[in-house]
């Protein structure tokens, strides 16, 4: 899987609530050129989260085909992740697309790349991008050892992270879905 520099986003689930979170950094080269993107979006009348890593134009292309995906699939998360994976691997333009995301839902969380995969994480945390491995792990440690919820997880996590991470900054956007 490709290692993407440039951000970091987190999805944290616990007691039928998920969390989803990113930095807004963009960075070009050693360049900081914006420090309040939004890399994730609500989808399918607001009841799935998406997070990008990698190039902006290709992951809006992204947003687009797999909010096509749940409207073909009836907001099905998981067919919807699997038909767009499959279109990534196998499309000549969309192979070359240079991302990730993920993706969740009220039931599940799936990371997402052109290599075909359809990664649903078992720990209940799921991340991507250069800061990605620090705040995976705070999450972790956070599931492991509180009774946070998740959103108070996600920004504590990517927080860390962006002590850490050059490509990360602390201008933390976080979205929740709740039953």
């Amino acid at each position: 899987m490709p290692k993407f520099k440039s951000t970091t986003i987190l999805c944290v689930r616990r007691d039928g609530v998920v969390a989803m979170g990113a930095d807004g950094q963009v960075t070009v080269g050693t360049t900081v050129m914006k420090r309040q993107a939004k890399k994730l979006r609500r989808l399918h009348q607001n009841r799935v989260l998406a997070g990008f890593a990698g190039s902006t134009a290709d992951a809006i292309t992204l947003f687009e085909k797999f909010e096509a995906k749940l409207d073909e699939f009836r907001g099905n998360l998981t067919r919807s992740a699997v038909e767009l994976a499959k279109e990534w691997r196998m499309d000549r333009v969309l192979r070359r697309l240079e991302a990730l995301m993920i993706v969740a839902d009220l039931e599940h969380s799936l990371l997402l790349s052109g290599t075909g995969d359809v990664i649903e994480p078992e720990e209940g945390a799921l991340a991507i991008g250069s800061g990605g491995p620090y705040a995976l792990a705070a999450a972790r440690g956070l599931l492991a050892h509180t009774v946070l919820p998740p959103r108070e997880i996600v920004g504590a996590s990517m927080r860390i992270a962006a002590d850490i991470d050059i490509y990360t900054n602390q201008e933390i956007m976080i979205e929740e879905l709740t039953a």
